[in-house]
């Protein structure tokens, strides 16, 4: 039997689910002293209930995912209100250093996908979904490029993505705080005032005792952020039909950078209490349903050779995290708040990364400095440095049977029939038809 729960339904138990993770973490000291954010507690807690109650009664609990996308749209516009091209000159240099080890961090993720797919004796194809597609890309990277890649015979290549996102997102959400935790204890680190610091853990003025937002600045905010998502699914119908596919919530963040800089050139102030307020609530609900909505007895059946590259994975990154972004930011407490946001920034997508952030500021003090790059570096930058590397750390890459690895970005958003690769000499060089090639799907000839 199946069970369906949609509508508001999902969102009534989406903050019950906050609210136990919220006294669990209270109540059971290792959870709150590693900083693990409530919303990772709370739906594990709930998919584990739904996991019993499939195996003790054969009932399949379904979640209406709608309302999850959506606040997903709504957190990446809040992104996009805040990133004034003026802070890109704020972040100075430990902007550009992030981004830098972003990069560095990708392509060893990447390669250790890689390498231990072929170790397994899989195709060397897996191993970019057990990389940064899933993991740093997160589901909605996942499915797509999952889509492409089964388009062009790499079987079942959306299931594996969809499992490795999965993990990494709770992988992402337990592993910051103690990454944080070790490096505050080891180098002795304070945060700053906690008279300053706001639920989402940056440094503001709304968390001085002053009178709330006018109703009028939150209205303000939920109009700004409906425009930013319908703008931006205009823009993706528009892209989407020149052949490219993107996805939504970067449209919806660049409508948002698009209006939060054209304000600040007009001199119009919006308002950041009520949009870090937006961002707070679509961040904590996205990630309480996206967890509790997850079917443990699917991703049963996948958790061996899984769970062995997740842990590699892991390791790389806890070590990443402690040995070089935390030593090139500076190795102070800012430095350790970015640290722990890097971490779930590369297991489990942007918005475990500043989850993480939150957890620890909320209990040691605030980072304006991590709050002001991660989000940066994550929602602007990363995505690009992820593309880079697939197009070209693995484009040209020779492996057995002297097949090619290509890469499964640029043109493979565009896929191309069999047919054309063999008869028509103008696509012989395009990634899809050299991705087919490479699958087997398209013989190799000294044409091409």
């Amino acid at each position: 039997m199946e069970v369906t729960v949609d509508g508001l339904n999902v969102l009534v138990l989406a903050v019950a689910v906050w609210f136990a993770g919220t006294f669990i973490n209270r109540k059971i000291g290792f959870l709150n002293r590693y900083s693990i954010p409530v919303a990772v507690t709370g739906g594990l807690l709930c998919s584990l209930v739904v996991t019993i109650i499939y195996y003790l009664s054969d009932i399949t609990v379904q979640f209406d995912t709608r309302l999850r996308d959506l606040l997903l749209l709504a957190f990446f516009s809040t992104i996009g209100l805040s990133a004034k091209l003026r802070l890109l000159r704020e972040g100075g240099k430990a902007l550009g250093l992030l981004l830098v080890a972003a990069a560095v961090f990708l392509i060893l993720q990447d390669t250790t996908g890689v390498l231990l797919a072929i170790a397994f004796g899989g195709h060397p194809g897996y191993g970019l979904f057990g990389g940064s597609i899933s993991l740093a890309g997160g589901h909605g990277t996942a499915i797509a490029w999952g889509s492409v890649a089964e388009a062009a015979g790499l079987q079942a290549a959306k299931e594996v993505g969809i499992a490795f996102a999965t993990f990494g997102l709770i992988a992402g959400g337990l592993l910051g705080g103690p990454v944080a935790e070790r490096l505050i204890r080891k180098h002795g680190l304070t945060g700053g005032s906690r008279g300053a610091i706001s639920d989402s853990g940056r440094e503001d003025a709304s968390c001085a005792p002053v009178s709330q937002p006018p109703v009028s600045a939150a209205l303000t905010t939920l109009m700004l952020l409906a425009i930013c998502i319908e703008a931006g699914n205009l823009v993706n119908q528009y892209i989407f039909s020149k052949g490219v596919t993107i996805p939504g919530f970067l449209t919806a963040m660049m409508v948002g950078i698009v209006i939060a800089n054209g304000a600040d050139l007009l001199k119009i102030r919006l308002d950041p209490v009520t949009q870090d307020r937006a961002a707070e609530i679509s961040l904590q609900l996205f990630l309480a349903m996206s967890l509790m909505s997850m079917q443990l007895w699917v991703l049963a059946g996948a958790v061996g050779k899984i769970l062995i590259v997740l842990f590699a994975q892991m390791t790389v990154i806890t070590l990443f995290a402690i040995w070089i972004v935390f030593r090139l930011m500076g190795r102070d407490y800012d430095a350790c708040v970015i640290a722990a946001g890097f971490t779930g920034l590369g297991m489990g997508a942007t918005p475990v990364g500043i989850a993480n952030m939150n957890a620890v500021t909320a209990k040691y003090g605030p980072s304006t400095k991590a709050f002001l790059v991660v989000p940066l570096v994550g929602a602007f930058f990363f995505g690009r440095c992820q593309r880079f590397c697939h197009q070209n750390l693995f484009g040209y890459a020779v492996y057995a049977n002297g097949r090619v690895i290509t890469e499964l970005a640029n043109d493979l958003y565009r896929p191309k029939r069999v047919n054309d690769c063999a008869s028509n000499p103008s696509q012989r060089t395009s990634a899809q038809c050299q991705l087919l090639r490479w699958l087997g799907r398209v013989e190799t000839s000294a044409a091409y």
